[in-house]
Formats: structure tokens, sequence, C-alpha cells
């Protein structure tokens, strides 16, 4: 089945005519004209008309198309409406989808085996969600789509996967509110399968911090699974799989609170120990999680506090803390493929 793209933008395309936004700004009129797909040559493909002639099913994941010869084609663009896609089909040669909508329907799909690793996956409604075309680029690689021009053919026949930017161990440092746990959650969003390990404190009753919490659940897929817990050396020596750790720096609040580590508190129950010898105990812990961090055959995305930006803390608390941290984001940088800054919602990559 031959699959004609004549236009790979938005409803309106990108630049939207007349938007004072600094993503169309950026580009010449008709830079994406309006997605309009045609197959084989004389059957225009829209949600409101489906074409006659190939095999159609609307399903929650979109419009099913079967060719003639056998292709298979999904467009995953618009809300989800109808029933459920059947897991049991054939999966679909080539994927046609709104990516920068919701990049976790594409995981759900190659949870659900529906996509495989030989799906050749195509971004179309490309508009001005997206800042730019190097930042969706970016982004397409990292969830083994691409965006092609308008008036690119792709055939179901010889269609050719694109492989996806998969480093081992991502690093993502910044401070509060940068951006830094969007952009890992980014990174991973069409990922099958996907672990978030939460390392901060459950919040109490604190209403600010429960709702902060909430708000980083309502973000991730619903396929996701969540792990609460501070053994990062267990979660990351448990096997293969995707993990996604936020974060390093709470982890590291928690560490000193088991180990009785900060200044003018009570040891813990049945230790004696001086503040020297519970520092020496974070560092243990730290060197432990550095060490399972350098062997681990997950993939990982893990997010961690930039410290040391701002002004001196004015506590004893507060500089040991900026200091310990400080070592342990060394530590795993070097041990790290990736490692990227993140400065109000933009990356910065940090190489070698």
């Amino acid at each position: 089945m031959e699959i004609r793209l004549e236009g790979t933008g938005g409803p309106e395309g990108w630049p939207v005519p007349g938007c004072p936004c600094a993503s169309c700004g950026r580009l010449a009129p008709g830079h994406r004209r309006p997605a309009s797909i045609v197959l084989d040559g004389r059957v225009r493909l829209t949600g409101a008309h489906p074409p006659g002639g190939h095999l159609v099913r609307r399903t929650a994941d979109g419009l099913e198309v079967t060719g003639p010869d056998g292709g298979r084609l999904l467009y995953a663009a618009g809300p989800a409406t109808g029933s459920p896609g059947r897991d049991a089909d054939p999966p679909f040669d080539v994927v046609l989808i709104d990516l920068p909508d919701r990049p976790e329907r594409l995981g759900d799909l190659r949870r659900r085996g529906r996509v495989t690793p030989a799906t050749r996956i195509v971004a179309v409604h490309l508009d001005h969600r997206v800042t730019t075309e190097s930042e969706l680029a970016r982004r397409l690689a990292f969830w083994g789509a691409a965006a092609v021009p308008d008036g690119t053919v792709v055939d179901t026949a010889r269609a050719e996967a694109i492989s996806q930017v998969r480093p081992g161990r991502t690093l993502l440092l910044g401070g509060s509110r940068s951006g830094k746990s969007e952009e890992a959650e980014l990174r991973l969003a069409a990922e099958p399968e996907v672990t978030y390990v939460a390392t901060g404190p459950s919040g109490g009753d604190d209403p600010a911090w429960l709702a902060r919490v909430r708000a980083h659940r309502e973000r991730r897929p619903a396929h996701w699974r969540t792990v609460e817990t501070t053994d990062l050396v267990s979660v990351l020596t448990g096997g293969p799989g995707t993990l996604l750790v936020d974060g390093i720096g709470t982890w590291l609040a928690a560490v000193f609170d088991e180990c009785a580590a900060w200044p003018g508190g009570t040891p813990a129950a049945g230790h004696h120990a001086t503040l020297d010898a519970a520092l020496g105990r974070v560092a243990e812990r730290c060197d432990a999680l550095t060490a399972a961090w350098r062997g681990t055959r997950a993939r990982v995305v893990a997010v961690s506090d930039e410290v040391g930006l701002g002004v001196i803390p004015a506590t004893p608390a507060g500089r040991l803390f900026r200091d310990a941290l400080g070592r342990l984001n060394q530590a795993l940088a070097r041990e790290s493929e990736d490692v990227a800054l993140v400065v109000s919602g933009r990356v910065v990559p940090l190489p070698l």
C-alpha cells in the first residue's frame, strides 16, 4: 500500500497563519501544510471519510487500514474513540501518529504488540506545540519515529523502521522547577514498559507537596508502574528493564535521615556514633549506589538537582548536603553515557 503524505502539519499547518508565537515566527509560510494523506494514488484518507476499497476499522487506537496487498496502516490522530483495537491482529507496517499530542500512545501500542521494532513510525499533525524542527527531531529520536517533508511517499511493503536513541544511563541535572522531571518523562514516553522510581517522601498532610506529587502522577502514562523506595541499589541490580528515577537529591536526603547525619540531629536508636561516622555511612551508601549504577543492566534515566549555582547555604547541614550531592552527581555522571543540564525547560547536553 502506497501512502503519500501531501501534508504533515496540524489542522492549520505549521506555521499557523497569523499566529504570533515564537514557533510559528521561525518558519516561512507553508512550511508544513495541513495533514493530507492519499492511499494508492486514489483514496484520500481523512477522519471523516474512510477510504473505500480498503478494509477499514475505527478503533480507540485510530483509523486502521488494511490495503489490497495486506499492508497495515494505523492513522492515530485526534481523540481516541471507539472500541479498543484487537491486539491479536497483525502489527502495523506503518503508523502515522500525532506524537506532539500524546507520545505515550506509541508506548501503549508497543506494549500491546501492535507496533514492533519493524514498524515505521512517522509523526504527523506537526505544529507549534513544538518549538522548532530541531527540537522535534530530538524528541522523535528518543521515540523511534521520524518527521518527513510534505510530499513524501511511504510504502508498507518497503517501510524501514527508525532506530531509537537509547543510552544505557542518562543523568539529567537541573534546578528547582527547571523542567528536568518533564524531560525525563518525555524521553521515555514512547517506551512499552517503564518503572517510575519515586525516592521522595510521602508528604504527609502537606497540601503543597501532595499537589506536586499528584501533578507528577497525572503527567505519567497510565501503563507505567510506580515504585516508592530509597533502596535504589536493589532496583538498579534487579535486572533489565527501563527505569525513571526521580530523584537522586531526595534519595540522598533520605539517606542523611537514615544515617542520622544531619548536624545537630539526634542519632538513630541504638547508635552513638559521631557525626563523622554518620557521614562515613552516607559516603558508603553513595559508593554503593555508584557501583550499582555502573553495573546495572537496566536502561535508566535519573533526575538530580544541580547544586552550587546559587549562594552558599547558610547552615552547616545545607553545606554538607550540597557537597555530598555534588560529589554524587559527579560520580554518576562519570558512569553515564548521557548527561544533560536542563535550564528553563531547555536541554544543554554535557559532553565528555
